[in-house]
């Protein structure tokens, strides 16, 4: 076959698989969900596209003029022909002020002088997955169920992952050693109330949907969807990497990752890749698959062999996407893709290896819709990041990855989803745009310590970088920006926002602790101090206890399963108490104040699942958080302590101190908007009811409604693109450095 039939042919099948993204499969057999993890077979993945090819081809003629003409009367009632709506996650509104005056954000500060911009009121508490349902919902917590990335059961006083269930099957079929699932898991979204894009959708409106957090599972709804934070890995869980070393030394990993021993047998090491729980046997174990390793000290690389593939890889240098598989039995076969760095051979050696990634060309689980869309785009743009929080903080803060090569990792992902984005609007003149990009939140976290000389992180671990990382990073968003100008009609809307800001975390507070040494948490006869998730509480003693990044709960009888506290005047009167205490709280090493006050839940906005919010969320004082131990439930001795971790900016503290931005190229009605904002803003624009439940407002006057042509500004220094650490690993046709319009 020639190179121009070849390409005729991919283009072909491209064209087939975009045609089959307007529908969805129904069926989908699972098997098991290890972990609480679901496989879906790869065999059933392509008979269903078979099926759907035919079902698409037969049924288009009757689709495309249904669609057409539900479409052309929605959009006669529209301001826009397309509203693009970008998500830098936490952009801080003082940095981006300060480098706007600088000079140094040319295409924000277009945007702020023809258009709008101003500071972006966040949700209670102000944590990412809890404001990017708001965003999409327009509702405040109570109205969407969102609080935290834990929620606690009341029962066990465990937490549970607040985003997701996914439950067993309810029905096996025994067969030898294994157990055949009759029923698929049900695989649930906790998040409540309505997206925006399904209300546009049910109009008539498309959308594409790209990576926004709160989307797993994915949900039906006319447009186009990949999941963002809260998707799973393989394993299940929020990302789990892997760490090989031949060091005798090497302990366990706080957090994040497990450790894997090996030894090297001269030039030559032979280990596994730990995979997910196979369930199909009925004494369920860890699929592991051999890896063997190479090394070639002399060229400097390894050969990694995996999979019935011969990868070389040189040292301190990211491999490619590679695609594994593992096999459960039964003829099953569950796709992942992972990528390695080997950070040193001689005399010990290490090796990073990425949580495995859910296969987006041969997805075990629905992260898409419609289900093909996750294929489609693999097949278009290459593999990718499926995983919800795809940048390693937890690798960084371990010492397991260097900052430079967590730095390569970040914009190596965000690349990905600009090619998303970018495809989107190429495909899409009409409808919604939105995507999300991580690189600004993970980047913050990681690298604020450099904006503070006397950070206690500082004093120990990596100190290689310096505040540059920062500025660097704004100035290659508004090299983005720039880029996405260069693609606006003069009928679309551009959005860009934040959902919070950034402040720095010099000090943990540790507030079990707390509650334990001023008698509110109780510990078992003879205990000082308690495990991870309140191991030694005696609760028949316990008052009130923490759990998540600043959550603190009542153990009230009747609703906690040993709850001591009666519900009424003895709740009200310990609520009064703790907050006589907390509020106004001081660091009595420091001298500072590092609680600023308690949010009562009582006194935030009603809605349906307002019992599930915790009676009080702490707003922290700029400089502090809730300490790392216990937002995992542990007691110990101090009340406060250094932050001595990579981890060194965040924003879960006082929602005032924290707002996000708010750009568009547009006037708006207010000069303080709100993140609830944004969905009654969309549903404006293209002349759809806003329901009554949503708690936010339009911020155009559709009466004096115009939008601004922004031409974009482009810089002089070296941008994104261009970067050598980010560049190899971007596909081709977005290392081309783009034609500028005349």
């Amino acid at each position: 076959m020639t190179q121009t039939a070849a390409n005729s042919r991919k283009k072909l099948w491209l064209a087939l698989l975009f045609g089959l993204l307007s529908l969805t499969p129904t069926l989908q057999a699972y098997v098991g969900p290890g972990a609480g993890f679901a496989f879906l077979s790869s065999f059933l993945v392509l008979f269903l596209t078979f099926i759907l090819a035919l079902f698409s081809f037969l049924s288009w003629p009757f689709r495309f003029l249904f669609r057409l003409i539900k479409g052309q009367k929605a959009y006669k009632q529209s301001l826009v022909d397309r509203m693009v709506i970008v998500g830098f996650d936490g952009m801080e509104p003082t940095l981006i002020e300060k480098f706007m005056a600088e000079g140094k954000l040319p295409n924000f500060s277009k945007m702020k002088e023809l258009g709008s911009y101003a500071r972006l009121e966040t949700t209670t508490p102000a944590i990412s997955p809890v404001a990017w349902s708001s965003f999409m919902t327009g509702s405040h917590p109570a109205k969407h169920n969102i609080f935290d990335f834990l929620s606690r059961n009341p029962k066990t006083y465990l937490p549970d992952l607040s985003s997701a269930q996914i439950g067993n099957p309810k029905r096996y079929l025994p067969l030898g050693k294994y157990r055949i699932p009759l029923s698929k898991p049900e695989i649930r979204g906790l998040r409540k109330s309505v997206p925006f894009w399904k209300i546009l959708g049910d109009t008539g409106v498309f959308s594409t949907v790209l990576r926004i957090p709160l989307t797993f599972p994915p949900e039906k709804f006319y447009g186009h969807l990949v999941s963002g934070m809260c998707a799973p890995d393989l394993k299940g869980s929020q990302g789990t990497f892997s760490y090989y070393t031949s060091e005798d030394t090497a302990s366990d990993v706080d957090e994040g990752g497990v450790i894997i021993p090996v030894s090297k047998n001269g030039n030559s090491i032979t280990t596994y890749i730990s995979g997910p729980e196979n369930t199909l046997l009925k004494e369920s174990e860890e699929m592991r698959l051999p890896l063997s390793i190479t090394l070639e000290q002399e060229n400097n690389r390894v050969i990694l062999e995996v999979s019935d593939q011969k990868i070389p890889l040189e040292v301190r240098t990211f491999s490619d996407w590679i695609n594994i598989t593992f096999k459960p039995g039964l003829g099953m076969k569950i796709k992942a893709i992972c990528r390695f760095y080997v950070s040193e051979t001689h005399p010990h050696f290490k090796m990073y290896l990425t949580p495995l990634n859910i296969d987006p060309a041969k997805p075990a689980l629905p992260i898409s819709h419609p289900f093909i869309y996750s294929v489609y785009l693999a097949k278009l743009l290459g593999s990718y990041t499926t995983l919800g929080e795809a940048d390693d903080t937890w690798a960084l803060n371990e010492g397991i990855l260097d900052e430079d090569s967590f730095i390569k990792l970040a914009y190596d992902n965000h690349l990905e989803s600009e090619g998303m984005l970018f495809n989107a609007l190429a495909k899409s003149k009409k409808g919604v745009v939105a995507c999300w990009f991580q690189t600004t939140d993970s980047i913050q976290h990681m690298f604020f310590r450099y904006l503070d000389k006397e950070h206690p992180a500082l004093a120990c671990g990596q100190t290689a970088k310096s505040s540059q990382v920062i500025e660097d990073l704004y100035q290659d968003m508004d090299h983005l920006l720039g880029r996405i100008l260069d693609e606006l009609s003069p009928k679309d809307e551009l959005v860009v926002m934040s959902d919070h800001g950034f402040k720095l975390f010099c000090r943990g507070f540790n507030l079990n602790s707390w509650l334990h040494q001023f008698g509110y948490l109780a510990l078992q006869e003879g205990k000082s101090k308690s495990g991870e998730w309140f191991k030694d509480v005696d609760w028949s003693r316990t008052k009130a206890y923490g759990l998540g990044l600043g959550g603190i709960y009542l153990n009230i009888a009747g609703r906690e399963s040993q709850g001591i506290v009666q519900p009424g005047e003895e709740t009200k009167a310990l609520k009064a108490e703790l907050r006589s205490k907390l509020e106004g709280l001081r660091d009595s090493d420091k001298g500072e104040l590092a609680i600023n006050r308690l949010y009562d839940r009582d006194e935030l906005p009603a809605g349906p699942y307002k019992e599930n919010c915790p009676d009080f969320i702490v707003g922290y004082n700029e400089g502090y958080r809730v300490s790392w131990s216990s937002v995992t439930g542990k007691v110990g001795p101090d009340i406060f302590e250094d932050n001595t971790k990579a981890w060194s900016g965040d924003h879960c503290i006082d929602p005032k101190l924290v707002p996000g931005i708010l750009f568009c190229n547009h006037r708006i009605t207010t000069d303080t908007p709100s993140i609830v904002d944004i969905a009654p803003t969309a549903l404006d624009l293209f002349g759809a009811k806003i329901p009554a439940h949503m708690d936010g407002r339009s911020l155009i006057d559709t009466k004096n409604f115009s939008l601004a042509k922004i031409e974009s500004i482009p810089r002089a220094e070296i941008s994104l693109n261009e970067k050598p650490e980010a560049a190899s690993s971007a596909p081709k046709s977005r290392r081309k450095k783009k034609k500028r319009k005349k």
